[in-house]
């Protein structure tokens, strides 16, 4: 019984595990923004080049 509070008290201590969780979220949270940019100039993008074909099938 004692060697298992030991270990449930260096789990506690240790710092390892919650760093790893920061760092997970921070990714998580990286990812999503990276994701609506993305979203955001492809759409930018696709209204760009419809306006343009729309201009030159206009022109025709």
């Amino acid at each position: 019984m004692k060697s298992l509070a030991k270990k449930m008290h260096r789990f506690l201590k240790s710092e390892d595990g919650p760093t790893a969780v920061e760092y997970a979220v921070m990714l998580a949270l990286i990812i999503i923004v990276c994701l609506t940019a993305i979203n955001a100039i492809g759409t930018n993008a696709n209204t760009t080049f419809q306006n343009v074909a729309d201009s030159i099938g206009g022109a025709s």
